[in-house]
C-alpha cells in the first residue's frame, strides 16, 4: 500500500519487487476452468466421481506451473502456494461440496418452536433469492462470502494484527526461531518491513506542513506562490535532506520531523522573548511619562507666576504709550483735514472741466460711427440681395432642365407594361427620401420667412434707434445748455477768455446737430424706399419658392451632407491635434515625463500618489530613498492594468445583469455615471472605457429572446444620456486637466446631494464622442423596438382589413340607425388581439419605467403604421372597398380610439390624429347617397386629408355588397380622371400609396427637455456588488465625527 501511495504521489522511487500470489488465486477460482468451477460442474453431473474430476482437472489445467500431479496417486494433486507446496486428496471432494441443506427444509426448521433448532437453521440474507431447484455448492457459497468480505475490506481502511505462534509444542518459555521466521516470511511481514525501511515514514499534506512550519520562513509566506512551492522553499531554506515532494504530500525520512519541531520551538521561544521585552518597555515608558508629566506641571506653575509679574509691568507701559499716541493723532488729523478739503475743491473744478470736454468728443465719435455702420450695412445688404437673385435664377434654369429629363424618363417607364408593379418597389424606397425632402422644404420655408421678418424687424429697430438717438441728442443739448449757464455764472469773474472759447464750441455743436438731423431725415426716406423694395422682393421670393420646392430640397440635402463632412473633418483635426500634443508630452524631459501617472495610461485624470508632483524635493524621504524608475514603471503598469480590468469587470456586471429600478430611476445608468465620474473618465484625453461600454450594450442588445431587454435599455440609455447632456460641457483646452481639487466637490454633491446646482464638468473629446455614440445607441434601441412592434402587428393588421364572413350581413335592409347597428354587431377577435398587443406593449414599457416622452413617440409610430397599412391595403385590394368592410373597419377604429382615450394624453399623445387617412377613407365607404355629392364636398368635408388621386382610386374600386348602391356620379369621376392625368404630367411620382416614416422622431435637446431630471446620489449597488473591492466607493460612507 505504501508503494501504491508513492506511485500515486509520483515521487522518485525505485519499485521493490515482492512475490504475488494472484496466479494461485486465479487457478483456484477463475472461471470457467478454475478448480472450484470444475468441481461444481462435476457435482452437477450424477455419474461423475472423484476420478473423473481429477482426470478433467489434469486435462484442462495440466500446463499451469503452480499445479503438480502426485506420482503416488492418480487422483491427488499438489498446489505451490506462497508459503509452500500443499497436497490435496480428491476422494471426498464431491460429497463435501454437495453437502447443503434444501431451502424449503431450512425454512421449515427455522420456524420450529424449539429455540435451539430455530437458531441452528436460521435464514440468511442472501438465501431468499435462491430457490431449491438451483444448484448451490459449498465452494460457491464460500466464494460469495469471501467476495463480500473483500468488498467490505476495500470500502474501509483496515489495520491488521499479526498473530505469531512462538513454538509448535505449545509450552511456555519456548521460542523457535526458524518457525517464527517462517511465519513472518509466509505472512509477508518481512517484505512490508523492508519496503517501509526503504521508504518515507513521515508524510504530511502541503497545507498541514505550511500551517505548522511556515513560521520558520515568514518572508516566503507573503509571496504569491502555491502550497507546494512554499513547502519546497521552506525545506530549502532549512537545508533539509532526505525528502521527496509528491503531488499532494511531502515525504520525510526518519528524524527529519524532529529537526523541524526543534527549530519551530526555537522560533516560538524567541517570539515569546520579544513579546516580553516589548511589554517591559511599555511599562517603563508609561512610568517615565508619568514622572515627566508631574515635573512639567511643577515647572509650568513656577513659570506662570513669573510671567504674570512681567505681564503687569508691560501692560502699564503699553497704556502710557497708547495715551500719547491718541493725543498726537488728534492734533495731526485736524491739520490734515483742513489741507485735504482745500485740495479736493481745487481738483474737482479742474477735473470737471476736462471731463466735460472728453464726454462731448466721445459722443461725437459714437454718432458718426453709428451713421457709417447703418450706411455700409444698407449697401452690403443691397449687393447681397442682387447677388442671391442672380444665383437663384441660374440654379432654377439648370435644375429645371434636369427635372425635365427625369420627368421624361419617368413617363417612359410609366407607359410600359407592368410599370406599376416595378415602380411600386422603387417608389416605396424613394418615398423615404421624399418624406425627408418634404420636412426639409417646410423647414426652409419657415427659415426663409423668419429671415425676411428678421430683416424687416432689423430695419424698423434701426429707425427706432435713430429716433432715440435724436431724442437723446436733444436732451443732451438741453442738459449742456443748463450746464453752460451754470458755468457762465460761476466763472465770469475768473475765466472770461475760456468762456468765449466754450461758447464758440457750443455753436459748432449746434451746427453739427443740425447736420445730423438732415442726415437722419435722408436715412428715413431711404429706409422707406428699402421697405418698398423688400415687399417686392418678398412677392417675387414667394413665387420662386413655390416653383423651386423640389430643387431646394435637394440642395438642402447636399448642404447637410457637406456639413456632416465638415464636422467629420473637424473631429479628425481635433484628434490629430490631441495626438500631436500627446507625442510632444511623451518626449523625455527628465523625471516628470519618465514617471507617468496612471491617468494618462487609462484615461483617469486623478493625480497618482507616485507622481513627481506629489513628492516634494525637500522631503527627507525623497532624498534618502531614491527609487529606480524602471521598477516604478513596471509596478505602476501592472497595478494600472489590474485596476483597468477590475473597472471593466464591474461595468460588465452592471450592463449584463438586470439591476432593476429604485423609485422609478434606472439603477444601471446611475451607477455607470457615478463610476465614470469617480474615475474621472470625462476629463481624460484618451480612454477605452467608453468604447467598452458601448460594445457591452450592443452585445446585450443582440439577445432577441427576451422582450424586456430593449425597453430596459431604452430607459437606462435615455437616463444616462440626460445625465451627460446636463452635466457635461465641451472643453476647449488641450492641456491635461488635474481634477484633484474639483473631485471632492463633485463627490460631495453625489454622496450628500445638499448643493442645489452641481457644477458642469469640462469634458474632453472622448467624452463628447461617447455622448454621440450613446445617442446613436439610443436611436438604435428605439428603431429596434419600433421594427419589432411592426413585425408583430403586421399579421394582425392583414387580418383586420377585411371583415370575416360571419360578420357580413346578407343582402337586405338593416333596422335602426347605422351607429346602433354597428354597435350591435360582434367585433372580430382580430381587433381584440390588437388591443391585447397594445396593452402588453404599454405594460412592458411601464414595468421598465420608460419615460412618457418615448412612450408617446412609440405609440404614435405604431398608430401611424396602423394607418398606413390599413389605408394601403384598402387601396390595393378591391374586396376591401365595400360597404360592409367599411362598417367593420370603422368599428375597429372606434375600439382603437377608446383605447387611446383610456391610455391618457400623457402616454398616447396625439396618436389619434395619425388615423386620419383610414378614418376618412372608411367614412367615405359608408357614406349614403354618394351620387349626390360633388367633388368639392368630398374634398373639403368628407376627405380633406386625401389627395385627388387617392379619392379617385377609392371611387373606382368601391362596390356596395349590401344594398347594391352606386358610387359617385360619372361627372365627378371624369373630373377626377382629368385632374389625375394633369397631375401625372407635372409630378415626379404617380403613387397613391402612403409611405412608412423610418426617421427618428426626436433629438437630444428634446430628450433633455422632456425627460425628468435624475439625482444619482441616492443610488446604491445591490447587495451582490457590496463585496467587490472596485465598487466600495459606491457604498454610503459615514462622515467622521468632528474633533
Amino acid at each position: 500500500m505504501e508503494q501504491e501511495e508513492y506511485r500515486r504521489e509520483e515521487i522518485n522511487w525505485s519499485y521493490i519487487d515482492f512475490v504475488d500470489n494472484q496466479d494461485v488465486l486465479d487457478l483456484i477460482e477463475k472461471k470457467p476452468i478454475g478448480i472450484i468451477s470444475l468441481l461444481d460442474e462435476a457435482c452437477m453431473l450424477s455419474k461423475s466421481t472423484h476420478g473423473t474430476f481429477a482426470t478433467k482437472l489434469f486435462q484442462n489445467i495440466q500446463s499451469h506451473k503452480r499445479l503438480q500431479k502426485n506420482k503416488l496417486s492418480q487422483t491427488d494433486f499438489t498446489l505451490s502456494h506462497y508459503a509452500g507446496k500443499v497436497s490435496y486428496q480428491t476422494e471426498l471432494f464431491l460429497e463435501k461440496n454437495r453437502d447443503y441443506i434444501i431451502l424449503e427444509h431450512q425454512a421449515l426448521l427455522s420456524f420450529s418452536k424449539c429455540s435451539f433448532i430455530a437458531g441452528l437453521f436460521g435464514l440468511q440474507k442472501e438465501e431468499p433469492s435462491r430457490s431449491s431447484y438451483k444448484f448451490s455448492s459449498v465452494a460457491s457459497r464460500f466464494k460469495l462470502q469471501l467476495q463480500a468480505l473483500m468488498e467490505t475490506l476495500n470500502s474501509t481502511e483496515p489495520h491488521y494484527i499479526r498473530c505469531i505462534k512462538p513454538s509448535s509444542l505449545n509450552c511456555p518459555q519456548k521460542f523457535e526461531n526458524q518457525s517464527v521466521l517462517h511465519q513472518l516470511r509466509c505472512g509477508g511481514v518481512l517484505e512490508a518491513i523492508r519496503i517501509s525501511l526503504a521508504g518515507y515514514p513521515t508524510r504530511r499534506t502541503y497545507a498541514e506542513f505550511v500551517d505548522r512550519f511556515g513560521i520558520l520562513a515568514q518572508e516566503i509566506l507573503y509571496e504569491r506562490f502555491g502550497e507546494k512551492t512554499l513547502t519546497e522553499r521552506i525545506i530549502k531554506k532549512l537545508k533539509l535532506e532526505n525528502y521527496q515532494l509528491g503531488r499532494t504530500k511531502v515525504f520525510l525520512r526518519a528524524g527529519q520531523i524532529a529537526i523541524l519541531d526543534a527549530r519551530r520551538a526555537e522560533v516560538l521561544d524567541n517570539a515569546a522573548k520579544i513579546i516580553q521585552g516589548h511589554l517591559r518597555t511599555f511599562i517603563a515608558h508609561n512610568h517615565f511619562l508619568l514622572m515627566r508629566k508631574s515635573a512639567v506641571n511643577i515647572q509650568a506653575f513656577c513659570r506662570g507666576c513669573l510671567a504674570r509679574n512681567d505681564y503687569m509691568m508691560k501692560r502699564q507701559a503699553q497704556a502710557a504709550m497708547s495715551v500719547q499716541k491718541y493725543a498726537r493723532r488728534w492734533i495731526f488729523r485736524k491739520k490734515y483735514s483742513s489741507l485735504y478739503s482745500a485740495a479736493i475743491i481745487i481738483q474737482s473744478t479742474i477735473r470737471g472741466y476736462a471731463g466735460n470736454r472728453k464726454l462731448m468728443q466721445a459722443k461725437q465719435n459714437k454718432a458718426a460711427s453709428l451713421i457709417q455702420a447703418q450706411w455700409r450695412m444698407w449697401i452690403a445688404s443691397r449687393y447681397f440681395i442682387q447677388y442671391r437673385k442672380s444665383v437663384i435664377s441660374m440654379q432654377c434654369q439648370w435644375r429645371k432642365k434636369l427635372a425635365k429629363r427625369e420627368l421624361i424618363q419617368l413617363k417612359q417607364a410609366a407607359n410600359e407594361a407592368g410599370a406599376l408593379r416595378e415602380a411600386k418597389g422603387k417608389l416605396e424606397k424613394s418615398m423615404e427620401d421624399l418624406t425627408l425632402r418634404l420636412t426639409l422644404e417646410k423647414r426652409l420655408r419657415i427659415a426663409a420667412e423668419e429671415t425676411k421678418t428678421a430683416e424687416a424687424l432689423k430695419h424698423h429697430e434701426a429707425l427706432e434707434a435713430l429716433k432715440r438717438q435724436l431724442e437723446a441728442a436733444k436732451q443732451e443739448i438741453f442738459y449742456e445748455k443748463s450746464k453752460t449757464s451754470l458755468l457762465e455764472t460761476k466763472l465770469e469773474s475768473l475765466h472770461q477768455e475760456e468762456l468765449q472759447k466754450s461758447i464758440s464750441e457750443m455753436e459748432e455743436m449746434r451746427e453739427e446737430n443740425f447736420l445730423l438731423k438732415n442726415q437722419v431725415d435722408s436715412l428715413l426716406k431711404k429706409n422707406e424706399e428699402t421697405d418698398k423694395e423688400l415687399l417686392k422682393a418678398q412677392k417675387s421670393g414667394h413665387e420662386n419658392m413655390e416653383k423651386l420646392n423640389d430643387l431646394e430640397s435637394r440642395y438642402s440635402h447636399l448642404c447637410r451632407n457637406f456639413e456632416n463632412l465638415e464636422l467629420k473633418l473637424s473631429n479628425l483635426e481635433e484628434e490629430n491635434q490631441i495626438l500631436r500634443q500627446k507625442t510632444l508630452c511623451l518626449t523625455p524631459r527628465g523625471l516628470s515625463v519618465a514617471i507617468r501617472p496612471f491617468s494618462e495610461n487609462y484615461g483617469i485624470a486623478s493625480p497618482s500618489p507616485l507622481s513627481p508632483r506629489s513628492i516634494s524635493d525637500n522631503s527627507p524621504m525623497f532624498k534618502l530613498l531614491p527609487v529606480p524608475h524602471n521598477l516604478l514603471d513596471s509596478r505602476r503598469s501592472k497595478l494600472a492594468a489590474e485596476r483597468h480590468e477590475e473597472y471593466q469587470d464591474l461595468l460588465k456586471k452592471f450592463i449584463k445583469e438586470d439591476l432593476g429600478f429604485k423609485e422609478g430611476k434606472p439603477l444601471a445608468a446611475c451607477l455607470i455615471y457615478k463610476c465614470l465620474l469617480h474615475w474621472g473618465a470625462f476629463e481624460a484625453e484618451r480612454t477605452t472605457i467608453f468604447d467598452f461600454i458601448i460594445a457591452s450594450i450592443n452585445a446585450v442588445l443582440k439577445v432577441e429572446s427576451e422582450k424586456d431587454v430593449l425597453p430596459y435599455w431604452l430607459a437606462n440609455a435615455s437616463a444616462l444620456l440626460c445625465l451627460l447632456q446636463r452635466n457635461l460641457r465641451a472643453s476647449n483646452s488641450g492641456t491635461p486637466i488635474i481634477i484633484g481639487r474639483a473631485l471632492p466637490a463633485v463627490k460631495s454633491t453625489l454622496m450628500g446631494g445638499k448643493e442645489e446646482h452641481s457644477p458642469c464638468i469640462d469634458a474632453r473629446y472622448p467624452a463628447m464622442l461617447f455622448k454621440q455614440q450613446l445617442t446613436a445607441c439610443l436611436e438604435k434601441i428605439f428603431g429596434l423596438i419600433r421594427d419589432n412592434l411592426k413585425k408583430e402587428i403586421s399579421p394582425l393588421l392583414s387580418l383586420c382589413i377585411q371583415a370575416p364572413k360571419a360578420t357580413r350581413s346578407k343582402s337586405g335592409r338593416r333596422i335602426g340607425p347605422p351607429n346602433e347597428w354597428a354597435e350591435k354587431q360582434p367585433l372580430s377577435s382580430h381587433w381584440d388581439h390588437i388591443i391585447n398587443f397594445l396593452d402588453s406593449l404599454m405594460e412592458r414599457l411601464q414595468n421598465n419605467y420608460v419615460p412618457s416622452f418615448f412612450v408617446r413617440k412609440l405609440i404614435t409610430q405604431v398608430f401611424s403604421f396602423i394607418n398606413i397599412q390599413l389605408f394601403n391595403s384598402l387601396l390595393l385590394r378591391r374586396e376591401c372597398c365595400t360597404f360592409s368592410n367599411g362598417e367593420y373597419v370603422k368599428s375597429g377604429l372606434q375600439v382603437l380610439e377608446k383605447w387611446i382615450a383610456d391610455a391618457t394624453e400623457e402616454y398616447a399623445g396625439a396618436a389619434g390624429d395619425e388615423l386620419n387617412y383610414i378614418r376618412q377613407a372608411v367614412g367615405f365607404l359608408i357614406l349614403p347617397q354618394k351620387r349626390k355629392k360633388t367633388l368639392e364636398e368630398i374634398k373639403q368635408e368628407i376627405c380633406p386629408a386625401l389627395s385627388v388621386r387617392q379619392i379617385y382610386r377609392i371611387c373606382t374600386m368601391y362596390w356596395d355588397d349590401k344594398y347594391g348602391a352606386q358610387s359617385v356620379s360619372t361627372e365627378v369621376v371624369a373630373t377626377m380622371r382629368d385632374m389625375v392625368n394633369k397631375e401625372s404630367q407635372n409630378l415626379l411620382s404617380n403613387s397613391f400609396l402612403l409611405d412608412d416614416d423610418l426617421s427618428i422622431p426626436f433629438s437630444t435637446e428634446e430628450i433633455s427637455k422632456s425627460v425628468p431630471g435624475l439625482d444619482p446620489a441616492d443610488m446604491e449597488p445591490p447587495p451582490s456588488f457590496r463585496q467587490i473591492q472596485a465598487a466600495q466607493f459606491l457604498l454610503p460612507h459615514l462622515d467622521p465625527p468632528a474633533a
